[in-house]
């Protein structure tokens, strides 16, 4: 009888730390696939120390004083931030140009996170841009989309990553336009105002390309005669497998990647470990993960049997990437442009964080930008 109890207890005790485990490695696994959360942990936290019209004085952090152009975002607050252009305080401060002040107020004594979303609103009230917005049908329901028109019939359809949203790609849409090419940014499932999947989660791509199919689709029925898909972070993994599987994928005559996450794994792991959880935490989290969105399976599961890479790359890509990317590995957008180097055109930006390359030096990026697309126009 104490055997019994003793088997009973042991088995009771197997299925709390089983049952445990599973839910530490959900718990983790969210850092890389639940839209509310997903995406590189914030940045520190900095101090408002004074505001001019023109200027903000912030606590010198490592984040304040990266070179470039970036959000401040806090509560109930966003505005855009150009160059330092003074340290003072005895090396405690840094001074920035202010832009503008697009969502509150900024004022002493707030704290605020340094982000790469420059820019909030939609491409009028952000970027002083015409725009419609049609909605793109989609296998789940309508999905909203920006249109801006431009004289080509090259269209650019800019995709956002993980954590982000559609606003990602308003810091690029005045580059565009110059180049006179017309851009769809659409939504997707589980975006703000778009359908929500079953699972109400991320897959890193692996089931969101179908609505960037659906956006190609419409792009095509309405015109375009050759897409350039610009895509970020996991915006570049859909992009790489709309190349490979959507019936018009033939339309494409390039490719966009700006910190591409093409090892999906690393990209889950990075999520846990820059939330300072226990290393104990990593192993759980990537394994919930390949079972909440079938990323690993049988050779029948289409995830699994599609890389986020397709066999043979077949058009110009450029790939924008920062060798300090902490998020989405620079080795793997090293690997894949020694792998297609008739192909692939790669341009480090280093110290730039996960999605922050136009940040870093706008007018470098957009003159990339130029480069790479006008031979494609």
């Amino acid at each position: 009888m104490r055997l019994r109890y003793a088997v009973a207890a042991a088995a009771t005790t197997v299925v709390g730390a089983g049952a445990a485990a599973l839910a530490a490695g959900r718990y983790g696994s969210g850092f890389a696939l639940n839209p509310a959360v997903a995406g590189p942990a914030p940045e520190s936290l900095i101090t408002v120390r004074s505001v001019t019209p023109d200027e903000v004085v912030l606590t010198r952090t490592p984040a304040s004083e990266r070179p470039g152009v970036y959000g401040l975002t806090g509560a109930g607050v966003h505005a855009t931030v150009g160059p330092v252009v003074a340290v003072g305080d005895r090396g405690h401060s840094v001074t920035r140009t202010l832009a503008r002040v697009d969502k509150g107020s900024l004022a002493a004594g707030a704290f605020v996170r340094m982000t790469p979303q420059a820019y909030t609103g939609d491409p009028r009230g952000a970027r002083g841009l015409d725009f419609a917005e049609p909605q793109v049908p989609g296998e789940l329901g309508p999905m909203p989309a920006w249109y801006l028109p431009g004289a080509r019939s090259t269209w650019v359809i800019a995709v956002h990553g993980v954590g982000a949203t559609r606003e990602q790609a308003l810091s690029v849409l005045p580059a565009l336009h110059r180049f006179r090419l017309p851009v769809l940014v659409p939504s997707y499932r589980n975006d703000p105002g778009a359908p929500a999947s079953p699972d109400r989660i991320g897959h890193l791509g692996a089931t969101e390309w179908r609505d960037l199919d659906a956006a190609m689709r419409f792009a095509v029925e309405h015109g375009a005669r050759g897409l350039v898909l610009y895509g970020w972070s996991s915006g570049a993994a859909m992009a790489l497998r709309a190349l490979h599987r959507s019936p018009v994928a033939g339309k494409v005559v390039g490719l966009v990647l700006d910190s591409p996450v093409l090892d999906w794994r690393a990209t889950v792991t990075a999520a846990v470990r820059s939330r300072r959880l226990p290393r104990v935490l990593t192993p759980l989290a990537v394994r919930a993960a390949e079972g909440r969105t079938g990323l690993r399976g049988t050779r029948h599961t289409e995830a699994a049997a599609e890389p986020a890479v397709p066999a043979g790359l077949t058009v110009p890509t450029l790939i924008v990437h920062g060798p300090d990317d902490t998020f989405a590995p620079w080795s793997a957008s090293r690997a894949l442009a020694d792998r297609y180097p008739g192909k692939v055109a790669l341009h480090p930006v280093p110290g730039a964080a996960h999605t922050a390359m136009w940040n870093a030096d706008p007018a470098v990026y957009e003159e990339t930008l130029r480069r790479f697309l006008t031979p494609l126009m």
